[in-house]
């Protein structure tokens, strides 16, 4: 089971923006793929959560950016799940940049449960509980972060 999950990539050119570092939005982007690929690597692809006529939105985001992120800079991605309501969930992100294990962002973002026919929020399935292992501290992904 991926209790916290990794994902390594490149800064690309098209990321940058007038101010020569990583335009906001894509963080969120970015942030938004690794919870998809990390869902994926649980067992819970987009098709499985259609078959089961649920899905997540996000309620909200929030980052903190502590330093930029550049053209070709090597960035490992780290996300987990803190925590999981009865019909909502927190996931959290840390950002660091390979060549000098600098932390560039940390962020978290509030997803809601829904039924994607009536659009609103539903109960957690508990096979969607069973699957997503919950890390609360963040002491274990830095561990990991200085470890890798």
């Amino acid at each position: 089971m991926t209790r916290i999950f990794s994902h390594r990539f490149v800064v690309p050119a098209e990321a940058i923006d007038i101010n020569r570092h990583v335009n906001n939005v894509e963080y969120l982007r970015w942030m938004q793929d690794v919870a998809i690929a990390h869902s994926t690597a649980l067992g819970w692809p987009m098709e499985r959560y259609l078959k089961e006529r649920c899905s997540w939105v996000i309620r909200s985001h929030f980052i903190e950016y502590l330093r930029p992120a550049l053209k070709d800079d090597a960035i490992h991605l780290l996300t987990w799940v803190q925590d999981m309501g009865e019909r909502s969930s927190t996931r959290r992100y840390l950002f660091w940049r390979e060549r000098d294990r600098q932390v560039l962002a940390r962020a978290e973002t509030a997803w809601v449960f829904v039924d994607i026919r009536a659009g609103l929020p539903r109960p957690i399935l508990d096979a969607v509980r069973e699957s997503f292992p919950l890390v609360p501290d963040d002491a274990e992904v830095m561990a990991l972060a200085e470890a890798s």
